[in-house]
This record gives structure tokens, sequence and C-alpha cells, in this order.
């Protein structure tokens, strides 16, 4: 079982432990050692967040990196699926985010990707893990002085992005004559977001782009679409767009100030590409936490939706083995692995802003597609933090339609 990494790698109070620097320079050098590619330099791409915290446990990760014989690529503030193209596209043994996402300043977190720009799965985590509780064995591992890696700072990470994001938008369509609200919550995407909307063409009315470590998800960002619906409404713009804290996530908001969360996204985008014939097995993949009435559109239209237990690398994880283009997670991570390997909330809001323009309807019309099932969500404390054992359809009377609930194979 890991002890450290959870659902979306280490999380914690930054300055107590787990998120200190001497666990991440240990973390540091067990990454390098398990990522350790023989046949060359091993190198790394080291991103982060705004908050405060990001120069101490980058400037840790980074030594304990170096000391194993591997080269450090930094970005700066940059957001999580930055850092998961970068990875690949820069031919990196693995990917770094320093970030606790939608949580507020005092926290911050650390977690990886491959070098395929996937985020690792849980033996991975695992193998991690027991690298670094085992000191003898990384000791046997450190390099001599003449073998240390190197740090460099890459200075066209974010032009590198900024294409990228720009090629998944159909080249017949801008965004011209488009008023386009964004809030990047003091965050990751505070000056990729709006150059990616200028650069299309629209007018774009930017909040939360001036972090000052202290301030990010402070009243902004996705976790507040009041702030981002209050924008669109004074503005009159034709859509709002809100990110978290490392720009992985989004909620988008309806030309009439109206919340479009994650479930709606999936809806909008899954229909598009069921019409078109475009949909992988005709099949979107969201979690046990999707909204019911998701799952019933999708059958209506000959579709289906595969579930997941929480957390978007389980989505990723599922789409990857089966081979499904379009998943996500009601709270706003949504995958289209046509373009990429993990939630993107720029390029999620790009996909939208084409139909939108290729349609010609504006948000709150196709936003109608999705009638919400009422659903109520519920967490419990399990003393024994053992593993549930799959009991199959053995109890139905406990289950959601006709599925077990005490495992998430059902799900």
């Amino acid at each position: 079982m890991r002890k450290l990494f959870g659902t979306d790698g280490i999380r914690g109070k930054a300055n107590q432990y787990p998120i200190v620097p001497e666990v991440a320079m240990k973390l540091g050098m067990a990454a390098a050692i398990h990522f350790r590619n023989r046949s060359k330099r091993h190198k790394f791409i080291v991103g982060k967040d705004t908050r405060i915290s990001g120069y101490m446990l980058e400037t840790a990760m980074t030594s304990g990196i170096i000391s194993m014989g591997g080269d450090v690529l930094l970005t700066g503030p940059f957001p999580t699926p930055g850092i998961a193209f970068l990875t690949g596209s820069m031919r990196a043994d693995a990917g770094i985010v320093i970030s606790a996402s939608h949580n507020p300043f005092h926290d911050n977190g650390i977690k990886f990707f491959d070098r395929s720009g996937f985020k690792l799965p849980d033996e991975i985590e695992e193998k991690i893990e027991s690298i670094m509780e085992d000191t003898d064995g990384i000791d046997n591992f450190r390099v001599r002085s003449s073998d240390l890696g190197k740090a460099y700072r890459v200075s066209d990470a974010r032009g590198r992005y900024i294409v990228f994001l720009k090629s998944t938008f159909p080249l017949d369509l801008t965004l011209e004559h488009m008023k386009v609200a964004i809030d990047c919550a003091n965050g990751a995407t505070y000056k990729i977001a709006p150059a990616v909307f200028s650069e299309l063409g629209a007018n774009v009315v930017p909040i939360g782009v001036s972090p000052n470590g202290l301030n990010i998800n402070d009243g902004v960002g996705a976790l507040h679409p009041e702030t981002i619906s209050k924008l669109v409404k004074d503005t009159s713009s034709d859509i709002g767009i809100s990110f978290d804290g490392d720009g992985d996530r989004v909620i988008l908001i309806d030309e009439k100030g109206e919340e479009v969360d994650g479930d709606h996204i999936l809806a909008i985008l899954g229909k598009w590409l069921l019409e078109k014939g475009e949909l992988a097995k005709n099949t979107v993949v969201g979690t046990v936490m999707t909204n019911g009435g998701l799952e019933m559109l999708l059958e209506a239209m000959g579709g289906n939706l595969v579930r997941t237990q929480v957390g978007d690398r389980y989505v990723a994880e599922v789409m990857r083995k089966e081979g499904y283009i379009l998943g996500g997670e009601s709270s706003g991570h949504i995958i289209f692995s046509r373009f990429s390997t993990t939630g993107d909330g720029i390029l999620t809001a790009l996909q939208v802003l084409a139909l939108m323009k290729s349609s010609g309807r504006p948000l709150s019309e196709l936003k109608r597609v999705l009638i919400k099932l009422p659903q109520l969500s519920s967490s419990f404390y399990y003393k024994n933090r053992r593993k549930i054992e799959h009991f199959g359809n053995s109890y139905p009377e406990y289950g959601i339609m006709g599925k077990c609930l005490s495992c998430f194979k059902c799900n």
C-alpha cells in the first residue's frame, strides 16, 4: 500500500510532512533512480504553479535528481497538462508537477508523468516509495562528482505549449467577434490562457492573472464559479472560462451566467462526436460521481458510459487501455485523448468553442442536451482502511443500477 502517494500525487500542508524539502529531495533521488535510462543521460521536466512554497520544493526536487546524475529542465509556473505535453514532446524520462491544484496557497503537492505523458499507476508510485525507504540502496546509486546532473531553464516552454493548444482548434475557424471572459485563478495558466484565446482572435476579458504566491484560488478559479459568472454578466461576454490553480480542469459559464460543469461538457462533446461518428466505440468514460443523466443521454443515442473510481488518472488509464477518446469528471477534468494524455482546461474550452463557432449556437443552448438526474454524494469513514473486496452482484439491494457498491470493478 502507498504511504505518501494518494489519488493525485502527494499532497499536504506546505512545510509540514510530507510536503517538506527533505522529502522532496529524497523523492527526486528515488525518481531519478527509477526512471534511469542507462543508454543516455536521463532528464526530467519540472514545473510548478504559483504558490510561494513552489520555490522550496522545486529547489529540493532538483537537487535530488541532480545528485543521481539526472538533468532537470525547469519551466517555472506552468499548467499541469503543459508538463505532460512537454514531457512527451521533449522526450524526457518523466515530468514532475509541483502543485496542489484547486487548494489554497498553504497546501502543495508533487505528481509525476511518465515519458509518454501519462500519470503513474499505483504500482509505480509504490516502487518509488520503496526506493525512498531504502537509504542504503539510494547511496549505492550516487554518481561521481563529474557525473552530476545539471539544471536548465526551458525558455521557450510557454511558446511550445501555446502553439500546441492552438493546433487543436480547427484551422478554418477563429474566435473573432467573440468576447471571452477567463479566470486563471492566479495560477499556472495566468500567462498562457490569455495568449491562446487572444491569438485565435477573441476579445479576452481576464481576471485572476496577478499571482503573488499567496492568492492562488483565493475567491477565484474553478471552485468559485460565481466570480466568472458575475464577470460574464457584467461584460456581456459570450462565454466564461474558469480554470483551477494548475490548469487541468475547467468550469464554463454560458452567456446567461449559468454554470456548465464537467458532466455538461462530456454531454456536449460526446453528443457532437457521436453524431459525427467519431466517438471511439461510442463510449464516454466517467466516474462513479458522473450524473446518471449523461448515461441516459448516451444510451438514447446508441452510446455507452463506462465508469471508473474517482480520479482523472483512473479515467485516463481506462481510456488508454480500451482506446476511448473522451472522458472526465464532473469537477471539470476532461480528457480528449486525440490531443492530450491528461485533463487540460484550456484544450477543453477550445473544443467547446469550436463547436459553438461551427454550429453557430450559444453555450446556453448546447448545454440543454443534458438533463441532470437528482444526485446525492456522501462520504463515510472506513476504520480499518483495508482493501474492500469485490462482491459482484451478491448484494443487489445495495447496488446502483444493479451493480455492487463495494468496489469500483462494478462501477
